[in-house]
């Protein structure tokens, strides 16, 4: 009883094509689109103050990162992003 060797077969065939796909697609991503991924002013200003709220312990130290946060966000907007 010799069992012939058929290569990859149709379950094969569909794992390379799905591979295959999904390496095209985060290439694509990674390729096209890495201009949009940029946040806005407004989003970056509340991801830091968000930051600055989880790092600091005492009220003043706090009030320094959210000024330098708002100046940050007002360099940004003064740039036109």
């Amino acid at each position: 009883m010799r069992a012939r060797q058929r290569g990859l077969g149709w379950f094969g065939f569909l794992i390379v094509v799905a591979i295959a796909v999904a390496v095209a697609y985060y290439a694509y991503k990674g390729i096209w689109q890495a201009d949009e991924a940029q946040p806005s002013c407004a989003a970056s200003r509340n991801y830091c103050i968000k930051t600055c709220r989880r790092t600091t312990t005492e009220a003043p130290e706090a009030q320094r990162c959210q000024e330098a946060c708002q100046r940050e966000a007002d360099t940004c907007a003064a740039s036109g992003r």
